[in-house]
């Protein structure tokens, strides 16, 4: 996979995880505070990570000469929905005073987000090299 594809893929996978322990804590959001200028840190590396996520998911196949691209394009769509989807989600919550842990926790509910991680997981899996994958249990 492209070095490009998974730093963003990465950064957006940090933020969520970031988000599930920041949901659970039940703050308030309290403008100023270190947890706030945090969640807002990783919310703006996800947004920027989703913004360009389409191109470089494109980028990543047309380079990869051994796969057939038509099939790999064809989720192109999928991917563009799902990011532009989730982008105006993440961007709608940074415009917000305040962030709390109930908004966040909205925000991890999105079903635009767990679109996007979904598909994060499957292009994760599908563009790993062969021998990256692991062979599946064998009945005995």
């Amino acid at each position: 996979m492209g070095e490009d594809i998974s730093a963003r893929c990465d950064a957006i996978e940090k933020c969520y995880e970031f988000m599930l322990a920041y949901a659970g804590q039940g703050l308030a959001g309290n403008e100023g505070s270190p947890t706030s200028a945090q969640v807002r840190d990783f919310l703006q590396r996800a947004a920027n990570a989703v913004s360009g996520l389409p191109e470089a998911y494109t980028a990543a196949i047309k380079s990869d000469q051994s796969k057939l691209p038509e099939h790999y394009l064809a989720f192109l769509g999928v991917l563009e929905r799902d990011a532009r989807d989730s982008l105006a989600a993440i961007e709608l919550v940074l415009a917000q005073t305040t962030i709390s842990s109930q908004l966040i926790d909205n925000l991890n509910a999105s079903i635009h987000l767990r679109a996007l991680l979904t598909d994060l997981f499957l292009i994760d899996e599908i563009l790993k090299p062969q021998g990256a994958r692991q062979k599946p249990a064998t009945m005995e």
